[in-house]
């Protein structure tokens, strides 16, 4: 891939050029009938898009899914070959958003979150939140243009000399400060907590119960939590009993398989079953292939249509 696949480095960089990082968005409808096991008994594909016919909405991550070009525009048409119907992206700042607008009508893919806020600086700080308010607000202008309807939020680095109960408060606080304006223009925000023990030390949130206790202190329909599966499965695991007692809270999903955070199949974690758990809870929402195609695209996204319950 062209682009860096390193999203931390990814987003601190964005921040560095525009004084502000980005978020995401999301929400769902449902599709198709043939369930992952019928492929692995052998059924006929009906196309030669692997993920034509899947029941589960999947969204295809266009950083970490490069398709051989720098070019995100192109890379959402390349995602339509392969039948996904959904993309999601880093920061919007930096891209040509007017070409990606023409590459989602083209395709009539949606897309479905981006990133609206990074990891620096830190909304975590109450010195940031001014900052923090008029990114969110140029993101929904963003958002509105390519009829997005998620925008990702990342909590912060550890800022020295402050608990984590204080830097989690300092997010709460931010968050009220931006609900009544996501509430009016109908999007939604997601927190994502992320692992400590392999891709980000030093990030103040990686418990699914600490996103849950913001999200519900700060008491808005339109701030939620990105759970991302891999990042979870790292620092806590019991992945289904978590999302179970989180799940009021959950508005998007993303997934890669540990270890290596490659294509589902790669890995210990059968997501078959947990897409299946999601399906069960009543989730009927989209999950984000934040992922690194481990043999090229194609493959990645037959691994992902193999995933899909039956």
């Amino acid at each position: 891939m062209n682009e860096p696949t390193n999203r931390r480095t990814f987003l601190a960089g964005s921040a560095a050029l525009t004084g502000a990082a980005l978020t995401l968005p999301a929400l769902a409808q449902p599709a198709g009938e043939q369930g992952g096991a019928a492929r692995a008994a052998g059924a006929a594909p009906k196309s030669n898009r692997p993920l034509d016919g899947v029941k589960t909405n999947f969204a295809c991550n266009i950083e970490m899914w490069g398709f051989g070009t720098g070019d995100h525009s192109e890379r959402i048409r390349k995602a339509a070959d392969l039948g996904f119907r959904a993309v999601e992206f880093w920061p919007w700042r930096g891209k040509d958003i007017d070409a990606i607008d023409k590459a989602r009508r083209d395709t009539k893919l949606q897309v479905i979150q981006f990133v609206g806020w990074g990891f620096t600086p830190g909304m975590n700080d109450p010195a940031n939140h001014d900052a923090f308010v008029k990114e969110i607000e140029a993101g929904i202008e963003t958002a509105n243009r390519l009829d997005t309807k998620m925008m990702l939020v990342l909590a912060g680095n550890d800022i020295p000399g402050k608990t984590k109960e204080q830097m989690h408060q300092g997010v709460i606080d931010g968050f009220k400060r931006v609900a009544p304006i996501v509430e009016k223009a109908g999007i939604t925000l997601i927190l994502e907590p992320l692992n400590l023990r392999v891709d980000h030390r030093g990030y103040c949130l990686n418990k699914s119960a600490d996103a849950v206790r913001i999200c519900k202190a700060v008491g808005s329909k339109n701030v939620k939590i990105c759970w991302d599966l891999y990042h979870l499965q790292i620092d806590e695991g019991d992945l289904c009993g978590n999302m179970r007692d989180g799940y009021s809270e959950i508005a998007y999903f993303q997934f890669a398989d540990h270890p290596g955070r490659n294509d589902p199949g790669t890995g210990e974690v059968h997501y078959e079953r947990v897409f299946r758990a999601a399906r069960d809870l009543g989730y009927t929402g989209w999950f984000g292939t934040e992922f690194s195609p481990l043999e090229g695209e194609r493959k990645a996204a037959e691994r992902v249509a193999a995933t899909d319950p039956a």
